[in-house]
């Protein structure tokens, strides 16, 4: 290809088919690379290997669901009736389930609400359908047909060296897809839904922006700019500015922070549950605590309140010492 175009030919997707192998291949141009899908001959023959093709009964345990969910909407006047904006909240609400399933490390319970995702996607394929929109088959293979597309280290002949190639990679060829498809060079932020929680719409904004280049150099220079964005924060205070003017710089000095969380390998909005989880725990211990005193919260004094409260985080401590030594 590099004969063909030239070694500064831009960057950019050569549809030559397929990518599944029914096609032919596919070729990429990744940092003057060339990364082609591999060759295959028109058959309905799988690009994957056979050892991880799905068992007759999970295709079957499948097939039952889908045909429930068709039924539940041709019968049940409740599910006849939705649309996909009177359920999409539900979507939401079942996505934090699988979270807190995940964070409670309860796998039973993980399954279940893994399940009540899944059903959501299939109610949705089901509406789309009956009017027409697209099938279930239409989001599997456009999902398969991206998955393959942006692994041609799995399933091309391109070399990863790690984790963060594979991510760089990915994200190229998502920006390439998107200049074929508007015609333009998109933003590379487009990616990023303005519906997620801010924390995480902040984190994922950063990475975006660090992908192409935009960031600190190394950790100090991030903390430093978080150092200045509470300095700018206090000052707002101090001078008694607007409420307005307060609450950018307290903006700044939030997303100052999740940048440097970036730096530190954390995830902000992991971070923030948690200690929310904890607080909650020990704020409930020392309610627990009071009432068995026949003490109301209200009726409390703040020292009593401090006091369970270290009593709380002791009982944390310790547990969490019995589980490392329990994991050892």
């Amino acid at each position: 290809m590099n004969e063909r175009f030239g070694a500064s030919a831009p960057a950019g997707i050569f549809c030559l088919g397929h990518p599944l192998g029914r096609p032919t291949g596919r070729v990429f141009l990744f940092n003057n690379v060339v990364c082609r899908m591999p060759e295959r001959p028109e058959t309905n023959d799988p690009i994957y290997e056979d050892t991880f093709a799905e068992p007759a009964d999970r295709v079957n345990a499948y097939a039952d669901f889908i045909a429930i969910v068709k039924q539940l909407r041709r019968d049940c006047p409740w599910d006849r009736e939705q649309t996909h904006e009177s359920v999409k909240h539900l979507l939401i609400e079942e996505a934090y389930e699988v979270v807190e399933a995940i964070d409670a490390r309860d796998w039973d319970e993980l399954a279940e609400e893994l399940g009540d995702v899944f059903l959501h996607v299939l109610f949705h394929a089901t509406i789309a359908e009956e009017n027409g929109r697209f099938t279930i088959r239409d989001v599997i293979e456009a999902e398969t047909d991206k998955l393959v597309r942006r692994h041609p280290h799995v399933f091309g002949e391109q070399l990863a060296d790690g984790a963060e190639d594979v991510a760089a990679s990915w994200e190229e060829i998502k920006q390439q897809e998107r200049e074929e498809e508007e015609g333009a060079s998109p933003s590379v932020l487009d990616g990023v839904p303005a519906q997620l929680p801010a924390l995480l719409r902040a984190h994922r904004t950063q990475e975006k922006a660090a992908g192409v280049g935009f960031a600190f150099p190394e950790h100090e220079a991030a903390w430093a700019k978080v150092e200045e964005e509470i300095a700018e924060f206090r000052e707002t205070i101090e001078e008694d500015e607007s409420g307005t003017r307060q609450e950018e710089e307290f903006g700044d000095v939030l997303f100052a922070l999740v940048n440097y969380a970036r730096y530190a390998d954390l995830n902000p909005e992991n971070a923030l549950r948690e200690t929310v989880d904890r607080f909650t725990e020990r704020f409930q211990h020392v309610e627990r605590r009071l009432s068995a005193r026949e003490v109301t919260i209200d009726e409390a004094d703040l020292s009593e309140m401090r006091q369970l409260w270290g009593e709380a985080k002791a009982a944390e401590a310790e547990g969490a010492a019995e589980s490392e030594s329990g994991e050892a």
